[in-house]
């Protein structure tokens, strides 16, 4: 089969490479139909996820048609479609059974290196490094499904695939943070990153109650979408201040709630951007906390810092003093996605929103490659590239 393989930064490559094939009787082969370019796979492109080796396939957000099925699945069958979350859940342990899957404790086999490198193991993810299980990632023809009893919802064959894709990880991530905001009616929820997640997170945040959603970018597409998707005011950091303006259009307290919907490659102004720059680039920082920073600055005193964007290792200048002087609350973690996906189906089913419109490119896989340029230099006015094997 064709497969986007990874052979360094921003270096991927459609190779062809072996088919999946069943390994356990939990196992469903998938044939893609379509898969997309998240946010954090730009994480792996620009090299910055360690234990990624040149040759992985990777990508983990997609939905497909069921082709083959392991003996112990009695829940599917040759021809379902169906969408797979991009966290592997066993569905039995502590945490499956609690509702936090991205924490699960077996479906990654290599645990023992997320031990050393975090202290204990989560779940594994889709073509998101061997740290996070070495499993085959999605952008391909077909892919093999684990725990497919429990970590896939069937979706219906009359809805094109742009309005259900993203139940896989950009909408669950996005709910997910709004739903760690506990907001109340009338909250003010501010949300840094325009991009899928950041779109969902704020639609989330008004189904949520919030009075008022905040977007901060600085492309204007994409802060032209949060407006007249999402509904939210919105800032051009590039252009004013942000901290000072949240403190204007809050008079004067902050948001009740900021999301961080960016992660470990954030953008800044002025020498704190390129101090982080510079210390990434030397290999003295792995991730750029400039969000972090801002939200822990312009959060009101008593408010929740809800932190969706991914960051693997370790940040420098964090403001702390002011997060434990302002009593602020620190909530983060992957999505859990199979806690999501079935209610966030029948939001889209009834047509509370309409997840295509953050879609502005469909291309074949084999432009992958030239998908991955646009979406990481946002040429083309790119917000999320769709990949059809």
């Amino acid at each position: 089969m064709k497969a986007v393989c990874w052979h360094g930064a921003n270096d991927v490559r459609v190779e062809s490479v072996p088919d999946p094939k069943i390994l356990n009787p939990r196992d469903v082969i998938l044939k893609i139909t379509s898969t997309a370019i998240c946010g954090s796979d730009l994480h792996i492109y620009g090299g910055y996820i360690p234990t990624v080796q040149p040759g992985d396939i990777i990508g983990h957000e997609f939905m497909g048609e069921v082709v083959e099925v392991g003996r112990g699945i009695n829940n599917l069958k040759v021809g379902d479609r169906v969408v797979v979350p991009s966290t592997i859940g066993c569905g039995g342990c502590y945490y499956c059974q609690h509702d936090m899957w991205s924490l699960c404790d077996n479906s990654n086999p290599n645990g023992w290196v997320e031990e050393k490198l975090f202290g204990n193991i989560t779940s594994a993810i889709y073509g998101y490094s061997h740290a996070f299980g070495g499993y085959a990632g999605a952008q391909a023809e077909y892919v093999r499904v684990p725990f497919a009893d429990v970590d896939v919802v069937k979706v219906p064959k009359d809805i094109p695939d742009e309005k259900l894709l993203f139940i896989s990880d950009a909408i669950p991530t996005g709910y997910m943070g709004a739903e760690l905001c506990d907001i109340q009616p009338g909250d003010t929820v501010a949300v840094w990153g325009c991009g899928a997640v950041g779109q969902f997170a704020m639609i989330s945040a008004y189904m949520m109650g919030a009075e008022k959603v905040i977007a901060i970018d600085r492309f204007p597409e994409r802060l032209e979408l949060a407006k007249n998707f999402a509904k939210a005011e919105v800032i051009n950091y590039e252009e004013v201040d942000a901290g000072e303006a949240l403190r204007e259009m809050t008079g004067g307290m902050g948001p009740d709630a900021c999301i961080d919907a960016v992660g470990l490659e954030a953008h800044g102004v002025g020498f704190e951007d390129f101090y982080d720059q510079t210390k990434q680039k030397l290999k003295l920082e792995t991730d750029r906390p400039h969000v972090l920073r801002q939200m822990i600055l312009s959060c009101r005193k008593g408010g929740t810092l809800s932190i969706m964007g991914v960051y693997g290792g370790f940040v420098d200048k964090m403001p702390f003093g002011a997060a434990f002087i302002k009593a602020l609350t620190f909530r983060m973690g992957q999505m859990h996605g199979q806690k999501y996906m079935h209610l966030l189906l029948k939001m889209i089913l009834e047509e509370k929103f309409d997840p295509s419109r953050v879609v502005t490119h469909q291309l074949p896989l084999e432009q992958a490659a030239h998908g991955y340029d646009i979406f990481q230099q946002k040429k083309d006015n790119c917000i999320k590239v769709v990949l059809k094997p």
